[in-house]
């Protein structure tokens, strides 16, 4: 369903990334919509690059009653952080190839005289790729 093995559904479950998961008399898991709701949100966040301890301590925090529990926001809101600060990271690396595809043309013409002198070579870091907020 989200592209995910059960070798790591038996993982996540393990550490502690989701609650644990009924089983039936035959043994095999049986997933609720609350249970597919923690699996696409563990793949969901792993994808973005969040760790697997800040998931245990959020599927922790979720088992948890009062206000122990309003910690998972801090939690959601420290990975929209660096969620946001990878994209734009991304997002300068995406102008930088679009810059060298648009000026390829250009910089193939130049190439000869750009290797005979040092000086006329563009200078890549000093450009304006970095995203602006």
């Amino acid at each position: 369903m989200f592209g995910i093995t059960t070798d790591t559904i038996r993982y996540y479950e393990q550490v502690g990334v989701i609650p644990t998961i009924t089983r039936g008399e035959n043994g095999y898991r049986q997933f609720t919509t609350q249970d597919i709701n923690w699996v696409f949100l563990a793949k969901s966040l792993r994808s973005a690059g969040v760790s697997i301890e800040s998931l245990i301590q959020f599927t922790l925090l979720s088992q948890v009653e009062g206000d122990e529990r309003l910690a998972q926001k801090d939690i959601l809101k420290e990975q929209l952080v660096e969620v946001d600060s990878k994209l734009e990271e991304m997002m300068s690396v995406r102008n930088l190839l679009q810059y060298k595809i648009d000026t390829y043309d250009e910089h193939i013409a130049r190439i000869n005289e750009e290797f005979k002198s040092n000086e006329r070579v563009e200078e890549l870091w000093n450009q304006s790729f970095r995203v602006k907020n």
